[in-house]
């Protein structure tokens, strides 16, 4: 059962953070080349919008649901956020933080898109887009520091 469970949750956060990966590296450089900054606006909203719904959302649900399950089977609830649990702390906080920030997407793009000024969607974008590199680069670390202390590292 664990090993299913795993297999599930590491297919989920797959998915969840190659979608993260694919809007960093290709769709971002792509957006900063584009002109017009309304064309610049519904391409990004476009792709966020079919981004979150097909991966996203289902994503979340299972890697909670198997992330909480193979936390209570295997007993490791009871040393979160301590070192001999770091992968699982560290994973736990990066999940949260991207819930944090779906739960407020639509007001955070109405926010930012609601001005019209080129130079300010420019600024906007690459804003973007340096916090999507943030993001991966937390994701990375948290996939990272699971699989260490996952197979016998340092932590």
């Amino acid at each position: 059962m664990i090993g299913l469970l795993t297999a599930i949750h590491v297919v989920s956060i797959l998915l969840w953070i190659g979608g993260v990966a694919f809007v960093t590296i290709v769709v971002s450089p792509l957006i900063l080349r584009m002109e017009g900054s309304l064309k610049k606006a519904l391409f990004f909203q476009g792709v966020e919008h079919r981004f979150s719904r097909i991966v996203v959302t289902p994503c979340i649900l299972v890697s909670l649901i198997t992330g909480v399950t193979l936390l209570l089977l295997t007993g490791e609830w009871k040393t979160l956020f301590s070192l001999s649990c770091l992968g699982p702390t560290v994973m736990i906080l990066v999940w949260v933080l991207y819930v944090v920030i779906l739960f407020s997407e639509r007001r955070i793009f109405r926010a930012i898109f609601i001005q019209k000024e080129s130079a300010r969607i420019e600024t906007v974008f690459r804003r973007l887009t340096v916090f999507h590199w943030f993001i991966l680069g937390l994701s990375l670390l948290a996939v990272f520091v699971g699989v260490l202390a996952a197979h016998g590292g340092i932590l």
